[in-house]
């Protein structure tokens, strides 16, 4: 596990982490606190976020990011649904309209993957850090080791540099 997020559940287990040059995020912390949790029944799309939501049973990554923004205190707003989004297609038209892409990435922002480099973005997650390995580590929803974009389970995922993706830095985390 990268430093960063053993940082993080250090701080989650009231433990003092003893690198202070990293400093979470709320948003990133509300995403790694979910790691673990899983569809149910299994197979589903039937998860807490898709109720909160009012929209459960259906391909659940962006729902997922729409839920850790609001619960860490910054609601996307209406981006397809009135609680964020919940197709990438949607929300990279909505974020490139709305000119919050970006190149340089910082924690907590949102990664749009394209698997099949065909323009279409397949699904989504909270970027965390890069890494030396020219790797990226993110939190995503709904993803396994056996299917990327609809794998029933909260993970952090370590992902090559070499996979499309964009990034978005939403203005809502500017605004307070």
């Amino acid at each position: 596990m990268c430093k960063f997020i053993e940082q993080i559940f250090m701080k989650q287990k009231g433990q003092i982490p003893t690198d202070t040059t990293i400093v979470p995020n709320i948003i990133v912390e509300t995403a790694i606190a979910e790691v673990g949790y899983t569809e149910n029944p299994p197979n589903s799309n039937r998860t807490k976020y898709g109720e909160w939501f009012g929209f459960d049973g259906v391909p659940w990554c962006g729902i997922f990011v729409s839920w850790v923004y609001a619960k860490a205190g910054y609601p996307l707003g209406n981006i397809g649904f009135l609680k964020g989004f919940a197709g990438c297609q949607t929300a990279v038209a909505h974020y490139t309209k709305t000119g919050e892409i970006t190149e340089s990435p910082v924690s907590g922002d949102i990664v749009f993957f394209d698997w099949n480099n065909d323009g279409r973005y397949d699904h989504t997650g909270i970027y965390v850090k890069d890494t030396e390995k020219n790797t990226r580590i993110f939190i995503e929803g709904n993803t396994s080791l056996s299917n990327q974009s609809n794998g029933g389970e909260v993970m952090q995922r370590e992902r090559k540099n070499t996979i499309k993706m964009i990034f978005v830095h939403p203005k809502v985390v500017d605004k307070k």
